[in-house]
């Protein structure tokens, strides 16, 4: 699926991807009413409006992007009803031809982290069936249980061509609470990275750094035919950050998050891609699903939210490649 990925990149010369992480005060007036009139104002009225949104958006947006990213909490929020929209968005864009990252961030162990990999990326078993839960192409997962979390999803990556990408640094201001801290692990050889943070810092590197190491190795042990189908998740508000990490994994995509609505801008891309002009694929939500809702846009309407959607997909895809080719 990582070589899928790519080839939607180039054909849409676009390493975006869109998030899909509806809420409803970003869902227009229009759209809402007509949901609840039919069913009431209920979790199913809610995930109906959802679903409206979303559909409307992919089919103003689908030519334009390779990937998009629904966040599943988006549509937990609203129980079953919002899981069930959760499934339907994900079918909805493969069949447009886009490939879907699960953004669900699981993190456990032993047959847990296996049913959780089975659920997202691969097929369970019911009687002589084998079927395909949520069916998403890539899952976000947080590795702070270490190995016995990550493997189950690697053995699924190898069985079905599907990827992960790893949390190592993420876009939230709060995040080097943890993930900046510098720590000393004489047991782990460092990379020539990190050996000449080493000698600079006294021993020590970042978690973040240790961590990028541990998802190189994973991705060198789960290759596609360029790249791995283990990538990682930096965040676009830490650039300097990104150069690093860039350097530490150089077979892993990396998903950027955090361009736009958080900070980051397209000057601080360049050091997350490859010379190749591969290797990362950058993320926006609300920038784009709500795009109508910005002054830039705001001439749209919220009667035509879905084209203020495609018209900021084509900003930011301009942005990135002036971005790109001034580097």
């Amino acid at each position: 699926m990582i070589q899928k990925l790519i080839e939607n990149i180039k054909k849409t010369n676009a390493p975006i991807v869109v998030g899909l992480d509806p809420m409803l005060n970003y869902i227009p007036e229009q759209i809402k009413k007509a949901a609840f009139a039919e069913y009431g104002e209920t979790l199913e009225g809610a995930a109906e409006a959802i679903w409206q949104y979303n559909k409307k958006i992919i089919d103003a947006v689908y030519d334009l992007i390779p990937a998009v990213k629904p966040q599943i909490a988006m549509y937990e929020q609203f129980g079953l009803p919002g899981l069930a929209v959760f499934k339907r968005t994900i079918d909805y864009c493969k069949e447009k031809g886009l490939i879907v990252i699960g953004d669900v961030k699981r993190g456990d162990i032993g047959s847990t982290s296996a049913a959780y990999a089975t659920a997202h990326l691969g097929k369970v078993t019911v009687g002589t069936q084998q079927l395909t839960p949520f069916g998403e192409d890539f899952a976000t997962v947080n590795p702070y249980l270490g190995t016995d979390g990550i493997k189950p999803f690697l053995d699924v990556c190898r069985e079905e061509k599907k990827g992960i990408f790893i949390l190592v640094k993420t876009s939230n201001p709060s995040s080097g609470e943890f993930q900046d801290r510098r720590i000393e692990d004489a047991a782990d050889a460092a990379s020539a990275l990190s050996v000449s943070h080493t000698e600079k810092d006294g021993g020590s590197r970042t978690l973040y750094e240790l961590v990028g190491e541990k998802v190189a190795e994973w991705a060198d042990s789960c290759m596609g035919e360029t790249y791995s189908y283990v990538g990682a998740v930096v965040g676009a508000t830490y650039p300097e950050v990104g150069k690093v990490l860039r350097r530490v994994m150089p077979k892993s995509f990396i998903l950027v998050p955090g361009y736009g609505a958080q900070g980051g801008t397209a000057a601080d891309l360049a050091p997350y891609f490859n010379e190749d002009g591969l290797g990362a694929i950058v993320n926006s939500s609300r920038g784009i699903i709500a795009a109508y809702k910005q002054d830039k846009y705001a001439s749209f309407g919220p009667e035509h939210f879905a084209e203020a959607s495609r018209a900021a997909v084509v900003d930011m895809i301009e942005d990135i490649d002036r971005a790109l080719a001034a580097r």
